[in-house]
């Protein structure tokens, strides 16, 4: 099989901030014996910048899909990342910028190439959130779209998400001709599963109880864990 990770909620207990979270020490090793037990792979498929990836799970460097497939690093090293929308992003920033310094509690934080909204402290300003994220959206002509998360509001230029870039390593060595498995636990993966599911593979969602398009559940980032060291221990 080919395996695909999200990392926070999935790899990576989630944080009251995206700074706050950290891998537990046995992941980073984990990961490298399931690279190498899979023939390399292996690939992390995340929200987060492949930059910030590396640096939550190092000393482990995989091939990976970052900030929503609009980045995404093959297993020979080589990193690739569609053009951006900078002057959207710029005003996005701007706006949201306005909203979260009128509100305690809110936390925007600037991906390059993208831009989010959290809203993990104050969900009681969810809604609003919502709001001011659509509008911004709006603003933009087209030339960004809103994403949401787990108390998360992300506006990043269309045309991608986890599924295309599940697609994208699945066109070369060492992931070409193989069964993908993708696991992950939030709204933003679902692209990825149904993109699996279309290629006859296997989906986890990471929660027992919401509505999803994954053929399997694990309950937690524990249970994960725990099926991941089952995998890499499996006779050959």
């Amino acid at each position: 099989m080919a395996l695909f990770l999200d990392v926070d909620g999935t790899l990576v207990e989630l944080a009251p901030t995206p700074d706050e979270a950290r891998a537990a020490p046995q992941v980073p090793a984990l990961l490298e014996r399931l690279r190498q037990r899979l023939g390399g792979a292996v690939a992390l498929v995340s929200g987060r910048s492949i930059a910030t990836l590396d640096r939550m799970l190092h000393p482990a460097v995989l091939p990976a899909v970052g900030v929503h497939g609009l980045e995404w690093r093959t297993a020979h090293g080589q990193t690739h990342r569609r053009a951006n929308a900078a002057g959207a992003l710029a005003a996005a920033r701007d706006q949201l910028h306005v909203f979260v310094t009128a509100h305690d509690g809110l936390l925007l934080e600037d991906k390059g190439l993208t831009v989010a909204l959290h809203y993990r402290a104050r969900p009681d300003l969810g809604t609003e959130a919502r709001s001011v994220a659509e509008r911004v959206a709006l603003d933009s002509g087209g030339r960004l779209e809103l994403l949401e998360g787990k108390c998360m509001l992300e506006l990043k230029p269309p045309g991608t998400d986890k599924g295309g870039g599940i697609r994208q390593l699945l066109r070369d060595p060492p992931f070409a001709g193989r069964r993908p498995v993708f696991v992950g636990d939030d709204v933003t993966d679902e692209a990825g599963f149904g993109a699996v599911n279309a290629l006859g593979g296997i989906s986890v969602v990471v929660d027992l109880d919401r509505a999803s398009a994954a053929t399997y559940r694990l309950a937690d980032v524990t249970a994960v864990l725990r099926w991941l060291a089952g995998v890499e221990q499996r006779p050959t």
